[in-house]
């Protein structure tokens, strides 16, 4: 039992006041010669003696004697290569890292050994993607898990002597400890590995999760300046640059990255004008029969028509609208300027079958989505059979959503079209297909890349097309650059396709010319009229 002074040992286990442990060590030591001596000499009266005085003078004088105040244990020294859980930053509560403050200290002892030996640090920030929409749709319990379990994983993949910290809420850093330059290729490979033990999926009560993340890696000679601030922050600007790529990205730092990232932030303090000025409107890219050559549809794409910088890559422009959380006015955007297209086609004269239209994950989640979209094609009188909502594999796994559920199957009831988008990245069940009533796969871009050269694309791309005429969906390619991809998808079977092999997206006014010139577009009727935008007519 532990006593009020918080001394482990008992009341009869007291020191013997006034003596230093020393003196105290070695008055024990002489009892039993005592003992024996008295025993040796005078026996029975003498050993009674010796056991009954020789005590009670030891309990006297502690009775007398004043307390000795207890020794203060000296501190404990951290070996060199081991954070301090006292210093300045501590440990993370949650994961049990080191915080930036301390990484910080121990990124600077780094520097400075590998300044010695003449060697450089590698330090790379872990930024996991779309870590607030975990925290909104599974709550911040999941979302902790979601840390502890990427810090875990982490440290199984690193070495003692190398640095892990967690720098912010979602996001990690590794130094590795001084080393000879590595080569770029191994940095890819260590990069590679650190994503694949994040992106390993995590069970959870109602299926799994799957998280990715965006990486940025700086080496102390390629840094700014040879500080740890600097390292940190470059390795920081490159994830930034990284993540404008889309999620499970990479990047090495580069000097220009700085400048791409403020140019971004710039970008989103634009993004509300450029929405609501008209700036940002849908390009359409043809979809086609492989088959029999005739248009099947168009995919409405984002673009950005910057009065002072020209036409903004999708690429940068994107994460910025997510970034001004703008997503949902972008699609309603796109949603109203396709349906208007239709429309001026269908007065025009010609036909054009659907419109393909993306809606993001926060989209699908919307309570009001299928009433906006509802409004819209009235408005414009417009069949729903013309609009195809393509919703990205990876939503599909998230069957559990009961909004998202609700949404995509009122939706479908209701006559419009569903295609699975960039299938084969995700992980979407036959029987999620057959319950959300799907009526195409768009086989992602990754397959059909030198499909008419790989043998192994051929097969997977084959395998898929079969999937699908097998469960009565229409399959259809994306991102077919050359021709000879395009015959070998005809000779797989596959129906449809689209890419610049066959055409490139294009603004609405552009439209017309290239429709005219395909076979069987033209409806029967009056005469055709140009559509808004065209020569001789002004913009609507």
């Amino acid at each position: 039992m532990r006593d009020q002074s918080g001394d482990s040992r008992g009341v009869g286990t007291r020191p013997l006041a006034g003596l230093s442990p020393r003196a105290e060590r070695r008055l024990l030591a002489i009892f039993p010669l005592v003992f024996i001596a008295a025993w040796w000499l005078g026996e029975e009266l003498a050993l009674f003696a010796a056991s009954v005085l020789f005590p009670a003078a030891l309990a006297l004088h502690a009775m007398l004697a004043p307390d000795r105040p207890a020794a203060i244990p000296a501190p404990a020294v951290a070996p060199l290569d081991m954070p301090s859980t006292t210093a300045a930053g501590g440990r993370d509560a949650l994961t049990g890292l080191a915080t930036r403050s301390e990484a910080l200290v121990r990124i600077a002892r780094m520097l400075d050994q590998a300044r010695i030996s003449d060697r450089v640090v590698t330090a790379f920030y872990i930024d996991l993607d779309r870590f607030d929409s975990i925290n909104k749709r599974y709550g911040l319990s999941t979302g902790d898990m979601v840390l502890r379990a990427t810090a875990d994983r982490l440290r199984a993949i690193t070495r003692d002597r190398d640095l892990i910290a967690r720098i912010d809420g979602d996001a990690f850093v590794i130094a590795l400890a001084p080393s000879r330059r590595p080569d770029t290729e191994a940095l890819i490979a260590v990069a590679a590995r650190m994503q694949k033990a994040v992106s390993e999926p995590l069970s959870l009560e109602r299926g799994s999760l799957h998280v990715t993340c965006t990486i940025g890696l700086c080496q102390s000679d390629r840094a700014p300046s040879r500080d740890a601030q600097a390292l940190l922050a470059a390795a920081e600007a490159a994830s930034d640059s990284a993540r404008l790529s889309g999620p499970g990205s990479l990047r090495s730092f580069s000097p220009r990255m700085k400048r791409d990232v403020e140019r971004q932030q710039a970008l989103v303090g634009e993004i509300e004008a450029a929405l609501e000025n008209g700036q940002i409107r849908p390009w359409f890219q043809p979809q086609m029969a492989l088959d029999t050559g005739r248009l099947a549809g168009f995919e409405a794409l984002a673009r950005w028509e910057h009065p002072e910088h020209g036409l903004i890559s999708p690429a940068q422009f994107l994460p910025a609208i997510e970034a001004a959380g703008r997503n949902t006015r972008l699609t309603e955007i796109i949603l109203q300027h396709s349906a208007a297209a239709l429309r001026d086609w269908d007065k025009a004269g010609v036909h054009v079958p659907n419109v393909g239209i993306n809606f993001a994950t926060e989209e699908l989640r919307d309570p009001r989505l299928v009433e906006k979209i509802k409004w819209t094609v009235e408005r414009y009188d417009i069949a729903p059979a013309r609009i195809s909502i393509e919703v990205l594999e990876t939503v599909f796994t998230q069957a559990d959503d009961d909004v998202i559920a609700c949404n995509i199957r009122a939706l479908a009831k209701l006559g419009f079209r569903v295609d699975l988008d960039d299938f084969g990245t995700g992980h979407a069940s036959i029987s999620n297909i057959r319950r959300f009533t799907v009526d195409r796969l768009k086989i992602d871009r990754s397959f059909i890349t030198h499909i008419d050269t790989d043998a192994e694309q051929r097969r997977l791309a084959g395998a898929i097309i079969r999937m699908a005429e097998g469960l009565g969906l229409e399959a259809l390619a994306e991102g077919v650059e050359t021709e000879d991809e395009a015959d070998e998808l005809r000779r797989l079977g596959c129906r449809y396709a689209q890419g610049y092999a066959l055409a490139r997206p294009m603004p609405l006014a552009d439209t017309m010319d290239w429709l005219r010139r395909q076979p069987g577009i033209v409806a029967e009727g009056p005469a055709s009229t140009p559509l808004p935008g065209m020569p001789g007519q002004k913009a609507g």
